[in-house]
């Protein structure tokens, strides 16, 4: 049996575990996710020492935010601004002499759905992941679509509401209008005058009580993110569209969701009669990034 070293480096949270061949993780763990890259780096090392004092590990695969090159450089770095401009494969293996392959997060959620979850069986669809912003892996033919320039999938750059005419036009962008976070969390506390909330549970808690800057903010949210979605499903034609990140798990974000890509759907003569993939949370939640890590180190062997 093989041993594999999964780290999903989150804005908020490293988690990390050690994985099997199969996919099982056998220990699983998180950290708070320092904002300075050198410590980030440390706290890697001393996790990989923990490890290797436990089996052999045959590599290491990471789950990055930001734009990540094939060779490990880090185009950008999403919230971790020390990762900018750096070759984080190269970094791990000269502080561990391991192994390691590098994978932007939704990417490595799409590969781990791939390998063990609700994309099982489908050769052509895309992960959305929402939370603080939104990230995307598009799988085409079986294979990660990377683009041009190893970009493809930032679905959260794309402009899907028209909330700010200025300079700025980033607060039009899906990340800004349908993320967790940026999205619903924001316009609430924009609009609502009262204390500032951190858990899109309390909207959801207060829209069943009929408060209506909660409604209002779901709606926003929910058009924002169901353009986001039609737009692409025009432009890719999945056989499944999946829904990653901690709100996936909430049932009444799923069926809000498909309401209002149903609504817009029936009121665009164009797109009204077109058969559109299903759109489902992903199965493997808070484990994917680990699950989809280890699974590229695995290819890469």
């Amino acid at each position: 049996m093989k041993y594999y070293i999964g780290l999903d480096i989150g804005g908020t949270t490293i988690k990390y575990g050690l994985v099997d061949e199969t996919g099982k993780i056998l220990e699983k763990d998180a950290i708070k996710t320092s904002i300075k890259g050198e410590e980030i780096l440390q706290n890697i090392e001393k996790i990989v020492k923990q490890f290797k004092t436990e089996q052999t590990i045959t590599a290491i695969g990471v789950s990055a935010p930001g734009i990540v090159q094939q060779d490990g450089f880090m185009t950008t770095g999403g919230a971790i601004k020390d990762f900018f401009g750096i070759n984080l494969k190269q970094e791990i293996e000269k502080r561990t002499g391991i192994t390691t392959t590098v994978e932007n997060d939704a990417n490595a959620v799409a590969f781990a759905e791939q390998w063990q979850g609700n994309a099982v069986g489908f050769h052509n669809y895309y992960c959305m992941v929402i939370g603080t912003g939104i990230g995307g892996g598009l799988v085409i033919n079986d294979q990660i679509y990377r683009g041009g320039h190893g970009m493809a999938g930032e679905f959260g750059m794309m402009s899907v509401m028209n909330v700010n005419n200025d300079q700025n036009l980033e607060l039009n962008s899906l990340s800004f209008t349908g993320a967790t976070v940026f999205g619903l969390l924001n316009y609430y506390n924009h609009h609502s005058g009262k204390p500032k909330l951190t858990d899109a549970r309390v909207v959801y808690d207060l829209a069943d009580k009929k408060d209506e800057v909660a409604l209002a903010s779901l709606d926003f949210f929910y058009t924002a993110i169901a353009k986001g979605i039609i737009n692409l499903m025009v432009a890719i034609d999945p056989e499944i569209v999946l829904i990653g990140g901690g709100i996936s798990v909430n049932p009444r974000f799923i069926a809000g969701l498909r309401e209002k890509i149903a609504d817009l759907k029936s009121r665009n003569s164009d797109v009204r009669d077109l058969t559109f993939a299903e759109v489902k949370p992903a199965k493997l939640h808070n484990d994917a990034g680990i699950i989809g890590a280890v699974y590229r180190a695995i290819q890469a062997k």
